[in-house]
């Protein structure tokens, strides 16, 4: 090939694990049924509130969801280079505030913190106001929805919760399945 079949594109990134290493790479679990809700983000509360407190009201602590698109009134999000200290294959950089942006396309994960908390995990494609096209992981607390409603799909997990757990082979806290206790 050419190098001008390559000009526009990055070099992908080789991340090396600093922990021990696992055979096992993928943790998954699954269950015999699971509910398929469809949600509407309500304007005006951050994207935590908007996909945590309906999601509770009907009994789902743990989901995958795909948000369909929408405006937020205010947006930030943060991206994870490699960690430079060497301690964690990443570290995620300072919140990054979009402004108003539209949300093209995501996907979060909602599950549990270490301390049991409600945790929501974004990775979205943002527009920011000057139409440039932005990628990374949306901070759901600080993240507003916009004046319309934004559609939400839900797939609850059942029979099992996602919790936050620190992985030994990344060295940093990522959501794994567990059986509900």
């Amino acid at each position: 090939m050419t190098q001008s079949l390559h000009a526009g594109y990055h070099r992908p990134r080789m991340l090396r694990h600093v922990g021990r290493f696992s055979p096992v790479r993928i943790h998954s679990m699954h269950h015999q049924s699971g509910r398929h809700i469809r949600l509407l983000l309500a304007p005006g509360l951050s994207l935590y509130d908007a996909l945590v407190r309906p999601l509770a009201e009907i009994g789902v602590t743990s989901a995958s969801t795909t948000i369909l698109g929408g405006q937020f009134a205010r947006l930030e999000y943060c991206v994870a280079p490699p960690d430079p200290s060497g301690h964690a294959v990443i570290a995620y950089s300072p919140p990054i505030d979009a402004g108003a942006a539209y949300l093209v396309f995501g996907n979060a994960t909602l599950g549990k913190d270490m301390q049991g908390k409600a945790l929501v995990h974004c990775h979205a494609s943002v527009r920011v106001a000057s139409g440039e096209v932005k990628g990374g992981h949306i901070v759901p607390q600080a993240s507003v929805v916009g004046a319309q409603p934004i559609p939400v799909l839900v797939t609850a997990l059942e029979g099992f919760e996602l919790r936050q757990a620190l992985d030994d082979e990344t060295n940093i806290p990522l959501l794994k399945p567990f059986k509900e206790s």
